[in-house]
């Protein structure tokens, strides 16, 4: 379903006094300009989170900022998020580090496939910020899709018949790929994915592979907008729906949110330092950048149970 919403496109920046935005796409994304995150005044960083929201994703180039500087940076927006899948660095365990070296070749890459981060989670992270080190000459891009704009290009019946379902979300999915496909050592997993025993899997992994019931369609804590909520990766099934009838929704709503029109493509480059709102888009990342080092921090912060 291939969709080109003229009339509904809205992502132009709001009247801003200590920034500068300019949108990336006419559906989402926008880059921040004219500051630096490690020293915004609270006047500025208030414009900085209104535009976070406004643009489902927002990024800075040329920042050089410090571990601790991130993890400040990203406590003005709330406190940190449980991770479901890395550790932090020495001395700041909310500070995640996203390495490949050039001289790995796997055939999954962390966040690979379209997804809402930790979407199994009781309370998935509601923001997410990826700062950017070392970075390929080419390859490694991040696309976002907006999945608020794409809930409103529904049909008013088609709404209201998705209104009440709840989605279940799941780690089984990513738990399935890497034991069929990777080393158990080359995936975001790394060694959970040894045992092919769904039975034996740690308490910690069997909780997110047990999942947590979701609104299929959430509204936005702070500006009330709705999305759709579901994507590729966690979304298993649909509350009171049999597999079979679940399996052709799911399929329609993510092909539907992920079409080019509702797109946006983050070049990354050293010093780029991004945040998206999980509850309002969903993204991926491209395995395309074989042969070269990639080197980012991530941080995360909490969000609440969607509603």
């Amino acid at each position: 379903m291939l969709i080109h919403p003229t009339g509904r496109f809205d992502n132009h920046p709001a009247d801003n006094r200590h920034i500068e935005v300019l949108p990336l796409a006419a559906a989402m994304g926008a880059e921040i300009r004219g500051v630096s995150i490690a020293a915004l005044s609270d006047e500025a960083f208030a414009e900085v989170r209104a535009a976070l929201f406004r643009h489902k994703m927002i990024f800075f180039r040329d920042q050089d900022i410090s571990h601790a500087d991130q993890a400040a940076f990203s406590r003005r927006f709330g406190p940190f998020a449980e991770d479901a899948y890395t550790k932090g660095v020495p001395g700041h365990p909310e500070v995640q580090p996203l390495i490949k070296e050039a001289d790995q070749s796997v055939g999954m890459v962390f966040g690979a496939g379209w997804h809402t981060d930790s979407a199994f989670l009781a309370e998935p992270p509601a923001i997410s910020m990826l700062y950017g080190v070392e970075i390929p000459p080419y390859g490694g891009d991040t696309i976002f899709a907006n999945s608020a704009l794409a809930y409103a290009m529904l049909s008013p019946t088609m709404q209201a018949m998705i209104a009440p379902l709840k989605v279940h979300m799941s780690m089984a999915k990513v738990v399935e790929t890497a034991r069929a496909n990777l080393d158990a050592d080359e995936t975001p997993l790394g060694r959970v994915a040894a045992t092919r025993d769904m039975n034996r899997l740690p308490d910690e992994i069997a909780r997110k592979v047990a999942g947590t019931m979701h609104p299929l369609v959430r509204t936005h804590p702070v500006t009330g907008e709705k999305a759709l909520y579901c994507d590729e990766t966690y979304a298993t099934g649909i509350d009171g729906l049999t597999a079979a009838e679940a399996a052709p929704l799911l399929k329609f709503l993510v092909e539907h949110i992920t079409q080019p029109a509702f797109t946006c493509r983050l070049r990354w480059a050293p010093g780029t330092y991004a945040a998206w709102d999980n509850r309002i888009c969903v993204h991926q990342a491209f395995n395309d950048y074989d042969g070269f080092r990639r080197e980012l921090y991530r941080t995360t912060i909490a969000g609440e149970a969607p509603r």
